[in-house]
């Protein structure tokens, strides 16, 4: 079993707090609304969901999780996100549940042993980390017993991205999977810069241009958390369309210092 290592920061500790949360989330002015009916057409092959606290960025993330209820629930879930805290891999996996306040989030066994082909194994490396954590509750929201395969990406250049894609697109081969890409936007930056950068990298995610991307982050040194996960989920996906669901930042949730704030983006990919 993974425990949780930011229950009672970035999210309530205590299960009906935590629900409340998240159901704010939906329907505080920066939110969508709550899920609608569930249209069943499942198109939403991945999507990319912001990762800090939820007082920050679950308003932005609820944006993807109710488009995701309303398309329609998959088999499994794949969540990919970048590593705060460093770990000695290109890529891993964990293999143990996730344990959150709603209970125990299982492991979809069959992708995960397609994966474990290739992705190291290794629960301690997810000891730590967030970036797949804070997602999880909101899947638990959706969808009242989901199965994921965490990822976390050590290395986010190109080459990477494409090489964790190919591994997860064999392992998924034959089952219903939306990819969750764990990001966020450029940090700690005036309000009005972080909107025209943040604008600059969204607008290459859209069209579908991962060279292009990667020289607006790389190239003008973007503080980006994540761009590996958006490139991973969009190589594995080759989805027809990209859409961003929601933009905002820290200051229009939080209302804190408008000059070092970080970005946040919600964003669906469809299938062909």
């Amino acid at each position: 079993m993974r425990y949780p290592a930011v229950a009672g920061r970035f999210y309530p500790a205590e299960k009906g707090e935590l629900l409340e949360v998240i159901e704010s989330c939906f329907t505080h002015p920066l939110g969508p609304g709550m899920p609608g009916p569930c249209t069943g057409a499942r198109r939403i092959a991945a999507a990319v969901c912001p990762h800090a606290g939820y007082m920050a960025s679950g308003m932005n993330a609820a944006h993807s999780f109710k488009a995701i209820a309303e398309d329609g629930l998959p088999e499994a879930y794949v969540i990919i996100g970048p590593a705060h805290n460093g770990v000695p891999y290109d890529a891993v996996m964990c293999g143990e549940e996730y344990l959150t306040p709603l209970g125990a989030c299982k492991v979809h066994e069959g992708i995960a042993s397609g994966l474990r082909e290739h992705v190291p194994d290794d629960a301690r490396a997810h000891k730590r980390e967030h970036s797949i954590e804070v997602q999880v509750p909101f899947i638990q929201f959706i969808d009242k017993a989901p199965r994921i395969v965490p990822v976390i990406m050590g290395r986010q250049d190109l080459a990477s991205a494409r090489k964790l894609a190919g591994h997860v697109r064999v392992a998924c081969e034959g089952h219903d999977v939306v990819i969750i890409a764990s990001s966020d936007m450029a940090h700690y930056i005036p309000k009005e810069v972080a909107t025209q950068l943040n604008a600059a990298v969204l607008d290459r995610l859209v069209a579908k241009d991962l060279d292009g991307m990667y020289a607006e982050i790389m190239g003008k040194r973007k503080s980006v958390c994540g761009y590996g996960p958006k490139a991973a989920a969009l190589s594995a996906t080759d989805p027809e369309k990209v859409e961003i669901l929601k933009y905002s930042d820290s200051w229009d949730s939080l209302h804190y210092d408008r000059s070092a704030v970080v970005g946040y983006a919600s964003a669906i990919m469809t299938r062909r």
